[in-house]
């Protein structure tokens, strides 16, 4: 297999594309570094589908290793034939190679090995040939009773060569790989409840649907069922079609031998190769279930970590709670905890008006303009409080109700103790939710992403697999951000272009024996941060006012000789670096871009890059994004009404629709049905988290706390 044209044909890249990115990820570059930092070398392919690249490189060198192993574990036992291996060339899955090597793998005690060492075996040779001119089967059988190896007469003679015909016809690759095909096309994925009260799997309590369009999500919550005994699934396929294969491949009409071939041949497909497809049915189909989910879940934190922050404001962050109140943190602008406490907002408690008067102290005290809730228990009675206050104060203070999954997760973790020492675990979640809302990308990026409470099913998926694709779609958007080298916590570097956990330890380490960073040429002096470490996370660090401006931009070292070089060609001074030059693309374009490249001596698309940084310094990607939207009152689900128009926040995009934050505590749903007028496969086609949209209520049934909306007008009811 020729792994580079095999990648750039499934990727729909140019074969010299794969190469080059093959050759600098077999260097020890890392993904982040070879997307931003080498467009020229491999055509500006971007960093998910390098990921996707690299992920194939890996199942393409372990296929074709597996291929040269059992290749010669064939070999070993004198029966590789030139068949054989071309037949091992043109696999193209595991699954394939696995079943060229079924009749040589070394069996457990099955019933044809036990009818081989009773010496069966050329007996059944004879039955199998089935010769238009061979005796009975039976006549035979008859040359092979031998009570001395427990052959006691012809029938069990016949007996044992079927059972050896049976794994014979089990084994053939070829016919496997076609009943693999037509089962899969043509089978049913059903499921029956186990018992009368199966809860949540009602919808699947008498359910079928053809296994080559079953959605990834019904793959996954029926095979939940399964795991929970609330529901047994099984694979349907009509016998018919199955047997028709097999007499094509194995089973001649002008024998005296055919109809023992025939019985051998049901038993085969009834005992051993059905219950096989089966699994592998089923198994693919959790696959594939699993990776969409996993993408699923992927484009879901990448849009929540790229959400823009709140800068500039002091926020109080509100953990909502009944018996153990309601516990608050105010922090700065810079996230730095100014105050904590706790307050019991909700009536029961008959501390409504403690609460209100601690609020407004808080607020009035450090100047809070943001309040962030959780959206955990008690949320909607604190968020109707803090709205409340908020009216009667008449100050210029907002709030937004955040999620608080993971919350707890980091306030328990060592992490969360080595910050906050002096803070119990629900006080340092409170501050973890009001820093949520000032840097969602700096805040998350301590949680493990599984425990974030986005995506679907995330419990279910291969861990280390999805540990993986998280870990991936953090540092790609941690890297894309870049981040501040003198303010970084030890989990935000760890996730930086060429950092590990312990140079990010020796990072903050010598940052606060040797004060701050001047110069990002400093990390050098960083114990254990070498040259290679240096070329991959120099481009993604920024230090705002550092002598040289360019090293508060994503522009990397070894590109500033090309930048200072570019002011120049531009009729700029090195004064006039560090301002921002909204102009310069106008004069980029009289001089034109593939001169100044030359002249530079970099890449157009290096060039660019390094014009966009010149424009803005220290720029955010995420600044060009739509603000979160911050609300000042609030509504309950008792208020919704059919047809009525609300704006609300995407908070997770599933296969089947997107959850909405209108504002009353329960996310709406909108179904991929009512997303838009057009058809489409995938609500991440339309929506993403973060998104802010329309949308009408369909229908709220207060009792089951459900919110049905839409986002087609033409939908709406009349309200």
């Amino acid at each position: 297999m020729n792994i580079i044209e095999t990648i750039s044909a499934e990727l729909g890249i140019k074969a010299w594309q794969t190469e080059a990115a093959v050759k600098l990820i077999d260097e020890g570059n890392t993904i982040p570094f070879i997307a931003r930092y080498r467009k020229e070398a491999h055509g500006s392919l971007d960093d998910q589908v390098l990921r996707e690249l690299s992920d194939r490189l890996a199942y393409l060198r372990n296929l074709n290793d597996t291929r040269d192993k059992i290749r010669a574990l064939i070999d070993e036992q004198g029966k590789l034939t030139e068949e054989i291996s071309e037949a091992l060339d043109a696999a193209r899955t595991l699954t394939e190679i696995e079943d060229i090597y079924r009749p040589y793998r070394p069996k457990r005690k099955t019933r044809a090995s036990i009818a081989k060492a009773k010496g069966l075996d050329p007996l059944a040779q004879a039955i199998y040939e089935q010769r238009s001119d061979s005796p009975s089967p039976l006549e035979l059988a008859a040359a092979y009773v031998d009570p001395e190896k427990d052959v006691a007469d012809a029938e069990q003679a016949l007996a044992g060569a079927k059972d050896i015909i049976a794994e014979l016809i089990s084994d053939d690759a070829e016919l496997r790989k076609r009943l693999r095909y037509v089962c899969m096309m043509n089978s049913l994925i059903t499921s029956k409840a186990v018992g009368e009260d199966i809860g949540v799997y009602e919808n699947y309590a008498d359910f079928s649907e053809p296994a080559s369009k079953i959605a990834s999500h019904r793959v996954l919550a029926i095979n939940r069922g399964e795991r929970e005994e609330k529901l047994k699934v099984t694979v349907e396929f009509d016998r018919t079609k199955a047997m028709s294969i097999i007499k094509t491949l194995h089973i001649k009409d002008s024998s005296p031998c055919t109809a023992a071939v025939t019985e051998a041949a049901e038993d085969a497909y009834d005992r051993l190769i059905f219950p096989s497809l089966e699994r592998e049915i089923r198994n693919t189909l959790t696959e594939n279930a699993d990776e969409s989910a996993m993408k699923v879940f992927s484009v879901n934190l990448r849009n929540l970590l790229m959400q823009p922050p709140v800068r500039g404001k002091v926020a109080l962050g509100l953990d909502p709670g009944y018996r153990t109140g309601c516990k608050v943190a105010v922090v700065d602008a810079t996230g730095k905890v100014l105050d904590t406490g706790v307050i019991f907002p909700v009536e029961q408690f008959g501390k409504t008006e403690q609460a209100k008067r601690l609020l407004r102290g808080w607020i009035e005290k450090h100047g809070v303009e943001i309040i962030a809730i959780g959206n955990g228990t008690a949320s909607h009675e604190t968020e109707v409080f803090a709205a409340g206050v908020i009216k009667e104060y008449g100050g210029k203070v907002s709030y937004m109700v955040v999620s608080e999954a993971g919350a707890s997760v980091y306030s328990a973790s060592k992490l969360a103790a080595e910050e906050f020492p002096d803070y119990d675990v629900s006080l340092r979640s409170a501050v973890s939710i009001a820093r949520r809302l000032q840097d969602p990308l700096a805040e998350l990026v301590k949680i493990d992403p599984k425990a974030i409470g986005i995506g679907q099913y995330q419990h279910d998926m291969p861990q280390a697999r999805l540990t993986d694709a998280l870990t991936g779609v953090v540092e790609d958007c941690v890297n894309t951000v870049g981040v501040d080298l003198n303010t970084a916590s030890v989990q935000l570097l760890s996730r930086v272009s060429g950092i590990n956990a312990a140079i990010a330890k020796n990072i903050v380490g010598y940052r606060q024996e040797n004060g701050a960073f001047r110069s990002r040429s400093a990390l050098l002096k960083v114990p254990k941060l070498g040259p290679k470490a240096f070329q991959q996370c120099a481009g993604f660090l920024r230090i705002p006012g550092a002598s040289n401006p360019l090293d508060n931009t994503s522009v990397h070292p070894e590109s500033y000789e090309a930048a200072e070089l570019l002011l120049r060609e531009c009729g700029y001074s090195d004064a006039d670096l560090g301002s921002g030059l909204p102009e310069i693309d106008e004069r980029v374009q009289s001089e034109g871009i593939e001169k100044l490249a030359e002249k530079t001596g970099v890449g157009v698309p290096t060039l660019n890059d390094i014009i966009k940084e010149l424009k803005r310094p220290g720029r955010d990607v995420r600044d060009e994004l739509p603000p979160p939207m911050l609300r000042t009152d609030v509504m309950s689900l008792e208020d919704l009404t059919p047809g009525m128009e609300l704006t609300g926040t995407v908070r997770n995009v599933t296969d089947f629709g997107a959850f909405i934050d209108i504002g009353v505590h329960e996310d709406g749903l909108v179904h991929i049905s009512q997303i838009c007028s057009k058809y489409i496969k995938h609500p991440s086609e339309v929506l993403k988290v973060g998104d802010i949209v329309k949308v009408w209520v369909l229908s709220a049934d207060a009792k089951k706390k459900r919110i049905s909306l839409t986002m087609k007008e033409s939908s709406r009811p009349v309200s």
